[in-house]
């Protein structure tokens, strides 16, 4: 079975003189949750920005066999690159159900697009029934809770099919009810897709994470598992100071 994965190398970010993510190298295969962290300033961020078009970049980061680095966000989209950010992206007056259909590329015109349809193209299916927004179908987004509207973003990017998704703090501000559901979402997501996932909830990825980067002063700090990275002395340090546990330590049994 051919599996996916995307691969940076050598990827270097400088604005104004200032290097913001320095020579790192990642790669993330399909069904490893990776979860990409490190203290604020660290690079986190524009790493995503760069290998999604949002900010220039040296280096190399490829998908598919595809150099990404350089390309324009549509066609690093078309590559079936995508990303969601902390703040959700959906049509607040459109229900689930347009907002999916939009995200798919429905050559429908917007008059017909806000009538009810009478068949639900199947990737457009297939997204609810994967986020959990099956029954919120006819529910305008506005309504909507705020993980709620994350798995809606998370829905309108598989119907684009994307294949890498790069996903910033997912759970911030969530339920811890939602967090969960996030969770088992990512998990369900991660079997066909190659996902990254930046995110400062330690007792998240504790809980859901197959594997860990940390970033630090952009580069790469440590790699592995939970565990394996927060005994790394490196990390305990840029977390907490000397003699701490590390990331999370307080969450840890």
């Amino acid at each position: 079975m051919r599996q996916d994965y995307l691969e940076i190398r050598g990827l270097r970010v400088s604005f104004d003189g200032f290097v913001a993510v320095d020579g790192v190298d990642l790669t993330v295969l399909q069904g490893d949750l990776r979860f990409l962290i490190g203290p604020n300033g660290a690079g986190k961020t524009t790493l995503v920005d760069a290998v999604t078009g949002l900010a220039a970049a040296s280096g190399s980061a490829k998908f598919d066999g595809t150099e990404l680095l350089g390309q324009k966000e549509h066609q690093i989209a078309r590559a079936g690159v995508g990303r969601t950010f902390q703040t959700a992206s959906v049509f607040e007056q459109l229900t689930v159900l347009q907002n999916l259909d939009i995200a798919a590329g429905s050559q429908r015109r917007r008059r017909s697009l806000l009538r009810a349809r009478a068949t639900v193209p199947d990737s457009v299916q297939l997204a609810m029934e994967t986020t959990g927004l099956t029954t919120l179908r006819d529910r305008p987004a506005a309504e909507l809770s705020h993980g709620q509207k994350q798995w809606l973003e998370i829905g309108m990017l598989l119907v684009q099919n994307a294949t890498v998704l790069f996903l910033d703090e997912p759970v911030a501000g969530m339920s811890a009810e939602e967090r969960e559901q996030t969770g088992e979402l990512l998990r369900r997501v991660r079997r066909d897709h190659v996902v990254v996932v930046v995110e400062h909830d330690m007792e998240f990825l504790r809980a859901y994470a197959d594997s860990v980067t940390v970033l630090a002063a952009g580069k790469v700090l440590a790699e592995g598992t939970y565990a394996q990275v927060q005994a790394d002395p490196r990390v305990q340090e840029i977390y907490l100071g000397p003699g701490s546990r590390g990331p999370g330590h307080q969450a840890v049994h």
